[in-house]
């Protein structure tokens, strides 16, 4: 399943859905766009919305789309109803005939065999349930309901954030480097520029140890300042856990979950984080973000090796990729905002072009390939960026290492 994919078909789908003056209102359109538009294809038939009583003892029928059975507006489930007190414990549940937790009687009315429900807003005043086509298989629907959440609570917060930009673009730009490290020899040079005044790219550079240089890479779901935040959180929470425990998949795995459990989460984020060794050995985990491209010995090879993106699942477990960073090496490090800028006629400028822009800078320096990305990017485009763009570089020089103590 390509679950960057899946992601970008909701966030689209739910595009058009700004700010309304009320909740409900907003909701009902969000799940009007998705039974309406995406719905069927990712396995979702029918969607309901519940609000909570003012007394708290049951949740309300406000809304409901596509397949609904013999319901209308008003039909009331008890709040402890067992799938109710759950995702209003846990965020989102997924039930079906056969569980324990699943009533017939009441679904039967609802006309549904396997539901799954999410709470969305502050201290789960509203649940969405929707009615799933009993073929999606747990892992897609589980990626399906943490998306819909976290899209539905970005909209909800959307008007609710006052924030002072300029004190935020100066935050986030203290949180970059202020220089490329020196380590052994290495050319790395790194550039990024948001679409709006703060974006949800960044990167970073962790000095382990003498021996051990970290370089991560990050991107959030969106651009503005709800992404800057979320990036900015990720790569100061990857920095802390690295500094209590240094194994980079458990680290990984415990931003993930940090990230996965916010209850007001309305982003994804994708990491690629990579080791570097002064020996040349390198280990490295992706966490959903589009594959750097190694270019070495002729052949341009895309690291892949990791896992889901940070987020969806919180129990998601991480691999460890390894590869020799031989002398001449170069290591590209992007974000999509590079290989998704758009020219007039809609087509992207691809993986395809920066893959032969690589090949043609052979022996160029870290900061030359940075520019030349840049300006090749742009060029292609021919206009303004409709998203956050980064460009990391690391090379190997040609030379051996001379210090190897």
């Amino acid at each position: 399943m390509d679950y960057r994919q899946t992601f970008r078909t909701l966030e689209r789908a739910l595009a058009s859905i700004e700010r309304s003056a009320e909740t409900a209102a907003k909701l009902s359109g969000i799940l009007e766009a998705i039974v309406e538009g995406p719905g069927p294809s990712l396995g979702i038939l029918g969607a309901r919305l519940y609000r909570r009583t003012p007394e708290g003892e049951a949740y309300v029928l406000e809304v409901a789309c596509g397949a609904r059975g013999e319901i209308e507006p008003g039909f009331r489930v008890a709040a402890e109803y067992p799938p109710m007190r759950r995702v209003v414990d846990e965020g989102l549940v997924i039930v079906g005939e056969g569980d324990a937790d699943f009533d017939p009687a009441i679904e039967r009315r609802i006309g549904v065999k396997r539901f799954a429900s999410i709470a969305v807003g502050d201290g789960g005043e509203h649940i969405i349930a929707l009615t799933l086509d009993p073929e999606v298989d747990q892992e897609r629907a589980i990626y399906l309901l943490g998306t819909l959440r976290h899209i539905i609570n970005l909209r909800l917060l959307h008007g609710q954030w006052a924030a002072d930009l300029e004190e935020a673009r100066r935050i986030q730009t203290s949180l970059l480097p202020a220089r490329a490290p020196d380590f052994h020899g290495f050319d790395i040079a790194a550039r990024s520029v948001p679409a709006e005044e703060v974006g949800g790219d960044l990167y970073d550079f962790v000095e382990l140890s003498d021996r051990v240089l970290g370089v991560a890479i990050a991107d959030s779901s969106g651009h503005g300042l709800p992404a800057a935040l979320m990036a900015r959180d990720v790569i100061t929470g990857l920095r802390v856990v690295l500094d209590v425990q240094y194994r980079m998949t458990r680290a990984i795995e415990r931003v993930n979950r940090v990230v996965s459990r916010s209850a007001l989460a309305s982003r994804f984020i994708t990491l690629f984080y990579a080791e570097f060794e002064r020996t040349g050995n390198m280990v490295y985990c992706n966490a959903g973000h589009p594959p750097p491209l190694l270019f070495q010995d002729g052949h341009v090879k895309k690291l892949e090796i990791g896992g889901l993106l940070l987020g969806p699942e919180p129990n998601a477990s991480y691999e460890r990729g390894f590869e020799r960073f031989l002398p001449g090496s170069t290591l590209l490090f992007y974000t999509d905002g590079i290989v998704e800028a758009q020219n007039r006629a809609g087509k992207e400028f691809g993986e395809a072009r920066l893959e032969k822009l690589l090949r043609q800078l052979k022996g160029a320096g870290a900061a030359e390939i940075v520019d030349a990305v840049f300006a090749e990017a742009g060029r292609f485009a021919h206009g303004p960026q409709r998203d956050d763009q980064t460009v990391v570089v690391v090379r190997r020089p040609d030379s051996r290492l001379t210090d190897l103590r």
